[in-house]
């Protein structure tokens, strides 16, 4: 069984006159088990995508199934066995933490109280203070717990550490880690390339509403793209598939996709002095997705 499984899923704001694009004819499927990537910048469908996901919003067209049930008639327990991170956090401002984190499981009638303290001890969470005292980081700790207290079979985290300081960073993914290990299934919207390369097994891309790219993070990372960097004299005008060209001190550095016999005969007609040809990051082949005509 799937984990997520969503077909052609499209989803327009507005009038029917004047719509305005969300997604359009996404799929993708993750299998249970899975710690999957979903990446994007602002703006390009991420957060539309879970909340059609999750029920909150309703799609224009296509079709969702979480954990084998349909959204749109099993949401309630759908909902009871994942757990969802908004990009932006919300709490009733005058309550404390230890009531927000009691409501949270109260909703999903279950005693979350030793799993809750674990995580609040690791996160360095104080639960007698209000939300109204608690800074951004702090917020977004608190619902760290709530998605995670009740110990969900599958996590959606919708850009799950902008406040997190590097250390809470740091311990936030070892949790994950650890849950992804015993078998929970984790989807992770960023756009913070890093955490993905570091933590996904696979990833999604999504440009302007549509998934452009769906691979093992190996795979994306290891494009016939190469990085190129030349100390000395060398022009580049000549070649085809030369991408970000950038100057160096005493040379340049750019990324390149077209033949190694035309490259070399570019380098040894030059005055070079020396030369790194490398494998690019993650986010240079996001870049390369974002940066190319579809």
């Amino acid at each position: 069984m799937d984990a997520i499984r969503i077909d052609n899923l499209t989803k327009y704001y507005g009038t029917s006159r004047r719509p305005t694009r969300g997604i359009e004819q996404v799929s993708l499927t993750v299998a249970q088990g899975e710690f999957c990537g979903f990446i994007g910048p602002n703006g390009a469908g991420k957060s539309t995508t879970i909340r059609t996901l999750l029920g909150l919003i309703r799609p224009t067209e296509g079709s969702v199934q979480v954990l084998g049930l349909n959204i749109g008639k099993d949401r309630e327990k759908i909902l009871a066995q994942t757990g969802y991170l908004p990009s932006e956090v919300m709490f009733y401002p005058g309550m404390r933490v230890r009531d927000v984190l009691k409501l949270s499981a109260d909703l999903r009638k279950k005693d979350c109280r030793r799993e809750a303290a674990a995580l609040c001890e690791r996160l360095q969470l104080d639960v007698s203070r209000k939300v109204r005292e608690l800074s951004f980081g702090n917020r977004k700790k608190a619902a760290i717990v709530c998605a995670l207290q009740h110990e969900p079979e599958l996590l959606i985290l919708d850009e799950p550490t902008s406040g997190l300081d590097p250390l809470m960073q740091r311990e936030f993914f070892e949790i994950l880690r650890e849950k992804n290990r015993a078998g929970t299934t984790v989807f992770l919207s960023s756009h913070v390339l890093s955490e993905v390369q570091r933590n996904c097994t696979r990833a999604a891309v999504i440009r302007e509403g549509r998934i452009i790219a769906c691979d093992s993070v190996e795979a994306l990372s290891h494009s016939n793209a190469k990085r190129v960097t030349v100390r000395g004299q060398v022009r580049t005008d000549s070649l085809d598939g030369v991408r970000d060209l950038q100057e160096i001190p005493e040379g340049c550095s750019f990324l390149y996709s077209g033949g190694m016999k035309e490259l070399l005969a570019v380098l040894a007609s030059g005055g070079v002095h020396d030369l790194s040809i490398s494998e690019p990051d993650l986010e240079e082949i996001f870049m390369h997705f974002y940066s190319r005509k579809q």
